[in-house]
Parts: C-alpha cells; structure tokens; sequence
C-alpha cells in the first residue's frame, strides 16, 4: 500500500462517526433471546406431545396426554409418596457422590503429583473404567447382599471414575513456566500444589465434579431400576409393571428435573470459584 493510501485510510477512520453502544432495549432483546433459545425445542416437543394426544396419533395406553401425567404428578405429591421416593434417592446419590468424589479427588491426585503412581495406577484404571455399572452388579450383590451398601457402591464407582480423571488432567495442565517461577521464589512442594497447581485445576476439577454428578444420578436409577424397593427408578418401574405410563412418565420428568437443576447448581458454584482463583474473570 503507498504512503497516500495509507495516509487516507487513517484520515477515514479518524473522521468515521463513532461507534454507538447498543441501545438498552436491544441488549435486553439479546438477552432475552439467549435465554430464550434452550426452551425452543422442549417447548415443541410438549406441543406436539399435547397435538399427538388430542388427535389422537397415538393410543393413550402408549403414551398417555399430558394432563394425565400431571395429574399423577400432582396426586403423587399430595399423598408424600413422591417426596419420600425423592428424599431416598437423593439420600442414595448424596452418599455414592460423595464416596465417590472423595476417592476420586485423592486417586487423581496422587497420581497428578506422581509420575510412579501415574504409571502403576492409570493402565489398570483405565481398563476397569471401560466396565459398565451394571456389569458390576452381580459381583457386587454376591459381596455385600441387595441393601443400600450396593447402591452406594455402584453410584461411587461411577462418580469417581470422571472425577479421577479430571483431576489428572487438571494437575497436568499447569503450564511448566508457572512451576519454574515457583522454584525460582524456593517454593516448597506443598506450596507449589496450594498456589500453582491447584488454582489453574480448579476448572477441570468441576468438571469433573459435573460428569461425576451426571454418572452417579444415571447409575442411581439404574441400580433402581434392577435393585430397589423405593426411590425414583423404583416408582419407573412400578409404573411399568402396573403398565401405568403416566406414572413412568411423571417419574422420567422428576429424574430430569432434579438432574438438570443440580447440574445448573454446580455450573454456577464452577462459575464462582473461577472468579475467584489466580487470574480469573473478575
């Protein structure tokens, strides 16, 4: 480009009227629709749900209307039978999560901070990872009986398995400048993990929380489902047996309900620490 153009394209730019900020209505339109969005497809899903039931599209044996399910939902709540269901899976799930979590945090961990663990521990881990819960169920249930500890064993299991390996990642991702600098100031080795490795994990740790959360709620109602006489997977099968599908269904929303409103929960508490750790948005 010449020294005119040039000289030109700058005289242009400097004299461009300048940028507006968007006008308030227009940013809470932006808003509006990006919360919005999600519902779109759910939202046409019951449309078509409530269009199919009163055409008639499909008998409502198969799949009953939707003031139905509510109906069975509402009754469900009214009688307690529904809170004393949930109350036994969130019971169930709290105790395998946190089991689950505790030993995932220290087995990641131990092998993030350690090659020789790393080396023992992953390739066998790796393998029994690649084994379904339901595949454990039998050896499990030969172990310890059909009681609660075979819940809690298979919902840890399955918590733990992402949470294990989040951690991993999350200690191996620090950048090695960051240690470098750390060893210049003679930082000890507790204090490099608390002050390097540990704030630059914190993403990647909830995230596994997240996938560890997700895993322990679906292996919850698969243990119930083949193993239980109360909680949410039982009320599924109940209904089932009884070939009652509204009350499948009213059951199949509560388990989608609770599990997306505890994964919104831990998205925002992922949301605070990053705000609050070396670095973060602010």
């Amino acid at each position: 480009m010449s020294a005119e153009a040039e000289l030109s394209a700058v005289l242009e730019r400097d004299n461009a009227p300048p940028t507006r900020p968007p006008l308030p209505w227009r940013r809470i339109a932006a808003r509006t629709v990006d919360t919005a969005l999600p519902w779109l497809l759910p939202l046409a899903l019951v449309a078509l749900w409530f269009t199919g039931a009163e055409q008639g599209w499909i008998s409502p044996q198969v799949l009953p209307p939707p003031q139905f399910v509510w109906e069975t939902l509402r009754d469900l709540a009214l009688n307690g039978d529904l809170w004393l269901h949930v109350s036994t899976s969130f019971t169930r799930v709290g105790v395998g999560f946190a089991i689950g979590t505790s030993l995932g945090l220290l087995l990641g961990s131990a092998m993030g901070l350690s090659r020789s663990i790393e080396a023992y521990v992953l390739p066998s881990f790796n393998a029994l990872v690649q084994i379904p819960v339901l595949a454990w169920l039998p050896f499990v249930l030969l172990i310890v009986g059909i009681g609660e500890p075979l819940k809690y064993i298979l919902i840890a299991k399955a918590a733990m398995v992402p949470v294990a390996l989040n951690t991993l990642q999350g200690f191996r991702q620090t950048p090695s400048a960051l240690r470098e600098v750390g060893q210049v100031y003679g930082y000890s080795r507790r204090q490099q993990v608390l002050e390097i490795v540990l704030p630059h994990a914190v993403p990647t740790l909830f995230t596994g929380v997240r996938l560890g959360f997700t895993k322990a709620w679906l292996s919850l109602v698969v243990v119930e489902l083949v193993a239980s006489s109360e909680g949410l997977g039982y009320l599924i099968v109940y209904g089932r047996q009884l070939f009652q599908l509204d009350l499948v269904m009213a059951a199949v929303i509560v388990v989608g309900a609770i599990g997306y409103a505890i994964d919104r929960l831990l998205d925002r508490l992922e949301a605070v620490a990053n705000r609050h750790r070396p670095g973060g948005a602010r």
